[in-house]
């Protein structure tokens, strides 16, 4: 449900556009729209920049658009908000209980997940970023859950870059409210890229660092498809 009301709504808010990476390297354009619509594949751990309250809703309506219906590791303060936390429990979705004793809790949920053959979204800095403006960055240093994840399943890891979102909402309150008011009269280019998948080594450095480099990459693609120069973020 939360992936068709985001495919749904998204258009109103900005144009998106998907992106994925072939095994010879080349970018070509992805969705319902072109010859090459294929989803990550089942029992796929798809690993994500995180920028904005926005992007969740542009990651799942890009990959409603290419077939797949993750089941995503979020916060667990979001399973607290009315009607958004039952549809969350009620779809599957894993909460994260961050620096308690049930942290690992949803590590266990996710390779059950994995198990039965969905495909699960996890960002992989666990945060979002403090600037306050529109501007876009590169991730910041992943955390040990997704390696440890790819290493207890042996699942493979889509890297996915997504930018563009910040220019929905972005900074304060009053300045995430305005951004949304606005945004279906300036209906900004949102950018999803799909990297090509990999396969994780078992040490969990390695691991973390090689997600982190690849996930960085995606978002770089993404980023000037986007309108930003990649290299020096902030406005475009």
């Amino acid at each position: 449900m939360l992936s068709r009301a985001s495919a749904l709504l998204l258009p109103a808010f900005g144009r998106l556009q998907i992106t994925a990476e072939t095994a010879d390297g080349a970018h070509v354009a992805a969705g319902a729209d072109s010859a090459d619509s294929a989803g990550p594949a089942p029992g796929s751990i798809v690993a994500a920049n995180h920028t904005s309250l926005a992007d969740p809703a542009v990651v799942l309506a890009a990959l409603h658009r290419l077939g797949a219906r993750p089941v995503v590791l979020a916060t667990a303060g979001l399973w607290r908000i009315p009607v958004l936390g039952p549809a969350l429990r009620r779809e599957g979705h894993i909460p994260v209980h961050r620096g308690t004793v049930r942290a690992a809790e949803s590590l266990d949920a996710a390779a059950e997940a994995l198990a039965a053959g969905r495909v699960v979204l996890i960002y992989g800095e666990g945060r979002l970023p403090r600037r306050r403006d529109s501007g876009e960055q590169p991730p910041r240093p992943f955390r040990s859950g997704l390696a440890r994840l790819a290493r207890a399943t042996g699942a493979p890891v889509v890297p996915l870059g997504q930018a563009g979102s910040r220019r929905l909402t972005s900074g304060g309150p009053v300045k995430q409210l305005a951004g949304l008011a606005t945004a279906p009269v300036r209906r900004p280019t949102l950018h999803v890229h799909l990297g090509a998948p990999l396969r994780l080594p078992a040490d969990t450095a390695e691991a973390t660092a090689r997600a982190h480099h690849a996930v960085t990459a995606a978002w770089t693609v993404a980023a000037r498809r986007a309108g930003w120069d990649a290299g020096s973020p902030g406005e475009p």
